[in-house]
């Protein structure tokens, strides 16, 4: 259980911030000579990126399906985002070249990513039981109480007094 936060906490992240999704989908699973070199490369990307603090990447975290892995990563800023995927000295835009020539609009491999532009305090976030994860690890964890107890609490919408189940776990027969 190590790095596990035993409680309800949420995500405090000081000033913007950028999402981005990307992924890849497999579409013809018998043509790996096309969808490996595609999903070999972003590794490489990722260990360039870990090893420039400065590249403006937060965090990133990958989850593997059969036939469609997906990395989410927060970025400082979309200026830091798109100058990684512009960098012809980075990974990136070598393998963006090589995806481009190699499969174009086959069929046989999907790529795809979507970009979201964050205000601070235009998110919210929870978690229980868990190590930091996502927002939690690019910014503070800090305990989901009062105005926080709830979703529409944390985006200053209501006091957080809301919430439709107890945070502490209590039910009506307790």
């Amino acid at each position: 259980m190590s790095g596990i936060v035993p409680e309800r906490v949420t995500a405090d992240v000081d000033g913007d911030f950028v999402v981005f999704l990307i992924g890849m989908r497999i579409n013809s699973l018998w043509k790996v000579h096309k969808w490996l070199p595609v999903f070999l490369a972003m590794p490489r990307m990722l260990r360039e990126l870990e090893a420039d603090p400065e590249s403006g990447l937060l965090e990133s975290r990958a989850w593997f399906g059969l036939r469609a892995p997906v990395l989410i990563q927060y970025w400082e800023s979309f200026d830091a985002l798109e100058a990684y995927a512009r960098d012809a000295d980075g990974e990136h835009l070598p393998a963006w070249k090589a995806f481009t020539r190699r499969v174009g609009e086959g069929g046989d491999v999907g790529i795809w990513h979507e970009t979201f532009l964050v205000r601070q305090g235009e998110y919210e976030a929870v978690y229980n039981n868990m190590p930091p994860t996502g927002l939690g690890e690019v910014g503070e964890v800090v305990p989901a109480t009062g105005c926080a107890e709830t979703a529409a609490g944390r985006l200053a919408r209501t006091e957080g007094g809301d919430a439709p189940v107890d945070p502490g776990g209590a039910t009506d027969e307790e």
